[in-house]
């Protein structure tokens, strides 16, 4: 091929606007696409850098703010294969989705809204979507699959990460990661790769619905401890559906995790050990937790594995529950179905927010690209485990590692009662063995929401967590 005939080295496409919060402050949006490069060498010869990736971004900065105070905050979802759109428009940025609440769902277009509460209020943000999500894509000639892991989507993310402080003059700013789900992974992850690579301190990591054990909600035979560990949740979408009368749900949740933390965990690994009548008790005290029937509950051995629950704890109403907000209801087509066909919560976000994020690229932010933006892909997949080999998935041990470097590191934790992806019990098990010293136990915060795992789709929530974050970021307690 002639050098007259070969394509265009792929450039940086980014666009830029201006505009103004409630408060009258302006800000700026940068919206479009970042070229990740290479280095190149070959025999020892160094050749050059070749482009690898084109990585989409929207950056917010507040005009006028000195870059030495001004807080930067990096945001991503999880999945993996999702884009940074729940976070975008959901709770951080500057606009957000009108879409109604469990029961009370808007019919669509939805709506768009300036958000009163964005965190641009107290730090510039940039939203990051992963390779192959939002408009994100390989470059061409190249493969996806090194990015369509856990080591090659921390280093893609850190390389963005490094490129945007360094291009902006931001590396005297303080510095923060918000993830959710997976992307507490990612953050995790990312907050230890950032100082070993490129000795970037970081002042907080914000982890929104924290996984950072998978062990914790892994319903493999053998395993014992999601079961115990799920209990509360269960128990807290139970009273959410009235299967608790007028108790209130702080009563049930200490009963429930207190009947987990000790007896029911007992009587799981004591297997074919327990006593008939200590074995009734603890089906008789399961039931009355979850909702479920004593009978469900010893047919599946004490055992409830959590998709088999929100198809069952409905079940007399021919009802389902959401996986990622049991506050959600939907139907099966099959009401003697085991397990549900899809998750009501996620059907009920995913048009609201599709609509709002492609239309806010193109009328507001004058971002235009013929590609289908990835809310929510299966592209990554199979996603790449392969650092783990022989061991189950965790990154507590790299955010632990990160506190211990950077003693001033401190970390959020925000847990919705009502998530049965990323239960709050769970997370709390994790924390309590991060090996950190006694010092810095006082480093990490929990925060606790009557919601899902987008916790902020419920407006008390959504206003209570913008708050919860806002304060984290400054320093303050809330």
């Amino acid at each position: 091929m002639s050098e007259e005939s070969k394509p265009a080295a792929p450039a940086d496409n980014l666009v830029t606007t201006s505009h103004t919060l409630p408060s009258g402050q302006s800000y700026t949006a940068t919206t479009g696409t970042v070229v990740l490069r290479e280095e190149v060498t070959t025999d020892g010869r160094f050749e050059g850098l070749r482009p690898k990736a084109e990585v989409f971004v929207t950056a917010y900065t507040m005009d006028g703010a000195d870059p030495l105070t001004r807080p930067i905050t990096f945001a991503f979802n999880g999945g993996p294969g999702s884009s940074s759109v729940w976070l975008h428009l959901g709770v951080l940025g500057p606009r957000r989705v009108v879409m109604g609440d469990a029961g009370a769902l808007l019919p669509p277009p939805y709506g768009l809204v300036d958000n009163e509460e964005s965190l641009l209020r107290v730090s510039d943000l940039v939203f990051i979507d992963p390779i192959s999500t939002g408009y994100s894509r390989v470059a061409e000639g190249e493969k996806a699959e090194p990015y369509h892991g856990f080591s090659g989507d921390l280093e893609s993310i850190g390389e963005v990460i490094r490129l945007w402080t360094s291009r902006n003059g931001r590396w005297m700013s303080p510095k923060f990661l918000a993830g959710e789900s997976y992307g507490t992974v990612r953050a995790s992850g990312l907050a230890e790769h950032l100082q070993s690579r490129y000795g970037m301190y970081l002042n907080g990591v914000m982890l929104i619905s924290s996984v950072l054990d998978y062990i914790t909600g892994e319903f493999n035979e053998g395993n014992d401890l999601a079961y115990a560990l799920y209990l509360p949740t269960y128990a807290a979408i139970a009273h959410h559906h009235g299967l608790h009368g007028d108790r209130p749900l702080a009563d049930v949740l200490r009963e429930a995790e207190a009947y987990a933390d000790r007896d029911y965990l007992w009587a799981l690994v004591r297997g074919n050990r327990l006593p008939a009548q200590e074995r009734a008790a603890a089906v008789a005290k399961v039931a009355a937790l979850t909702g479920l029937s004593e009978d469900y509950v010893d047919r599946v051995n004490l055992r409830i594995e959590h998709i088999r629950f929100f198809t069952e704890v409905l079940r007399p109403r021919r009802q389902v529950v959401g996986r990622l907000d049991g506050r959600f209801t939907g139907w099966d087509p099959d009401a003697g179905r085991e397990r549900f066909t899809a998750d009501p919560s996620m059907d009920a976000i995913m048009g609201p927010y599709s609509a709002a994020l492609n239309h806010y690229l193109r009328a507001e932010l004058g971002y235009a690209n013929d590609l289908p933006y990835e809310i929510l892909t299966s592209r990554v997949w199979p996603w790449s485990y392969k650092e783990f080999e022989g061991a189950h998935v965790q990154v507590a041990s790299r955010l632990s590692a990160a506190m211990r470097a950077n003693p001033h590191l401190r970390v959020h934790v925000a847990c919705g009662y009502h998530d049965g992806a990323t239960p709050y019990f769970a997370a709390e098990h994790t924390f309590a063995h991060l090996a950190v010293p006694a010092e810095l136990a006082g480093n990490v915060e929990f925060r606790y929401y009557e919601a899902g795992h987008m916790m902020y789709v419920h407006e008390p929530s959504r206003l209570r967590q913008s708050a919860d974050l806002a304060a984290f970021v400054l320093g303050e307690q809330a």
